[in-house]
């Protein structure tokens, strides 16, 4: 795949449709000039939905991923994947399949907002958790159904504990900003990266930051995923497990309270 996608979501996590022009259909999926299709990626998982086409049908997408060259390098496109049969049946023009795409075609990208937005509200509570236990992260996992983060630490954490603090801070309703740094004043910063396995890309002089408060900053670090606007849409999560993975690893799973959508 070639080209570059507008990551629409980076500016705006609430745009859930964008109309579209086709610009690669591969075997990684279905390139676009711009989405509001979220990518696989910074332990965020890749959004679903369906590309609707000119005469009204739609081409379910069971993932999102960005584009890698032949040597596993990764590109600024994003790949659209339907399932893999349709996804051959379009690459080789197979005339058994009922959707006929071309490059240059124009689509509507519409993500599945329910998950999406169950993505945003837990992504959002994993910073808080990382202002409630102040330890580096050596892992974590955002899905629509549960979030983890592992914290590279020896102390025992408790459950209630951290979940009266995380509904504490949703209740403040704390706003949620997106920003931007230099790399240079990163540099400047180092204890604003918080994962110790993943390091924010660089190369184009500039940053993106997710903020949480205003007056009282309650969390700050470079972050490429969607979240809410505030902390009062987190709405009822609770720490639901907390797990010894090894003598220096604290896992924490976030889940949704009962009863909670």
């Amino acid at each position: 795949m070639g080209g570059m996608t507008q990551d629409l979501f980076r500016t705006n996590a609430y745009q859930t449709e964008c109309t579209a022009t086709v610009t690669a259909i591969t075997a990684q999926g279905i390139g676009l000039d711009r989405t509001v299709f979220y990518p696989l990626g910074g332990g965020q998982a890749g959004d679903t939905g369906c590309l609707v086409l000119a005469d009204g049908r739609q081409i379910d997408i069971i993932d999102t991923r960005k584009g890698r060259t032949e040597d596993g390098i990764f590109t600024h496109e994003i790949c659209h994947q339907p399932l893999p049969d349709l996804r051959e049946q379009l690459l080789n023009q197979d005339h058994t399949t009922p959707f006929k795409l071309a490059i240059g075609d124009t689509v509507t990208a519409r993500i599945d907002w329910a998950r999406r937005l169950r993505m945003m509200r837990f992504h959002t509570c994993s910073h808080l958790l990382c202002h409630i236990v102040p330890q580096l992260v050596n892992g974590c996992s955002i899905t629509p159904d549960y979030a983890r983060l592992d914290f590279n630490m020896t102390e025992a954490l408790d459950k209630e504990t951290l979940s009266a603090a995380i509904a504490r801070l949703v209740a403040a309703a704390h706003p949620v900003t997106v920003g931007t740094i230099t790399e240079a004043e990163l540099d400047a910063n180092p204890a604003l990266v918080k994962s110790m396995s993943v390091q924010p890309p660089r190369g184009s002089g500039q940053i993106r930051t997710i903020q949480i408060g205003t007056n009282t900053t309650i969390d700050l670090q470079p972050c490429g995923g969607t979240h809410v606007a505030n902390t009062a849409e987190i709405g009822q999560i609770i720490v639901t497990k907390i797990e010894k993975k090894s003598a220096m690893t604290r896992r924490v799973v976030l889940g949704f309270a009962p009863c909670a959508v």
